[in-house]
Order: C-alpha cells, then sequence, then structure tokens
C-alpha cells in the first residue's frame, strides 16, 4: 500500500514539473528574441543619417534633414514641413541615404553609357548629305524608337509585377 502512494506522489510531481520547465523555456526563448529585436532597433536608430527617409510610429513619412543626440527633424512634404522627432519614435528606415545615392549613381552612369552609343540616323546623317535631297529627308525625319536597354534592376521589377 505505501509502495502505491509513493510511485502515485511522483507521479503527480513530475505532471506538476513538466508545465513549469514548458513555462521556463518558453519565456527564456521569448525574452530572447525581444532582446535581439531591441537590439536591432538600437542599432537602426544608431545608424540614422541625414537623407535616410524614415516611417515613425504615428505613420509620418519623410526625411532626415538633420540628426542632434536623440532628436531628429524630419522634413514631411514639397513644402518643406519641418517636425522634431525623438529617435525612438523611428519604426523603420525605408530607404538608405547610401542607397538612394548609389542608385543616383546607377542612373547617372546608365546616362553616360547612353550617348556613347550613335543611333543609326546619326551614323547615316553624313552619307544622307552627299547623296542629295531626297536621302536628306531620310535623315531629318524623325528616328524610329530604338528598343532602349534597361538596367538588371529595372528588368527584375517589371519581371515581379
Amino acid at each position: 500500500m505505501t509502495g502505491f502512494l509513493l510511485s502515485s506522489g511522483a507521479g503527480s510531481m513530475l505532471g506538476m514539473l513538466i508545465p513549469i520547465g514548458l513555462i521556463v523555456v518558453f519565456i527564456f526563448f521569448s525574452s530572447r528574441s525581444r532582446k535581439k529585436q531591441e537590439r536591432q532597433d538600437a542599432e537602426m536608430r544608431d545608424a540614422l543619417a541625414v537623407g535616410d527617409e524614415v516611417t515613425t510610429i504615428g505613420g509620418i513619412i519623410g526625411m532626415v534633414v538633420s540628426v542632434k543626440g536623440e532628436t531628429f527633424v524630419l522634413e514631411t512634404t514639397k513644402d518643406k514641413t519641418k517636425i522634431r522627432f525623438l529617435k525612438g519614435a523611428i519604426r523603420s528606415v525605408d530607404v538608405k541615404a547610401a542607397d538612394r545615392a548609389a542608385a543616383i549613381l546607377e542612373t547617372k552612369e546608365a546616362s553616360d553609357e547612353a550617348p556613347v552609343e550613335a543611333a543609326p540616323a546619326e551614323i547615316d546623317a553624313p552619307k544622307a548629305e552627299k547623296k542629295g535631297k531626297k536621302s536628306k529627308k531620310k535623315a531629318d525625319a524623325p528616328a524610329e524608337a530604338a528598343p532602349v536597354e534597361t538596367a538588371p534592376a529595372e528588368e527584375a521589377a517589371s519581371e515581379e509585377k
């Protein structure tokens, strides 16, 4: 009879330890993920730079025009409306200033490369002047639009649509 009581007491103790152990494991993993998210948010706020496009926790979207200590000034509209916020009010950095500068450089490089290639009408123009008026009218006529080569990023964006 005493053996039965001991075995049932150990079973109830084990039955109570399992849920408690699961709760402890759950709390441990949830606190780790929360700390990781807080660390990422702090890094994002510390890396805030002039020219970044951000969204605040209130839903205001704009471009950072100055950063001082724990505050920053956000320019929100074409009218140059400026609002000062705490860095803690940032929900996300949508476009980094460095990414924007890289995109501008890529665009500029692409536009610099485009004029280097001569259009067929420009190549044939000197020949047309030698042949006479009939050929000259052809050369002066608007050239058909040549297919424009798109950048790989634009092709990827158009393929996603």
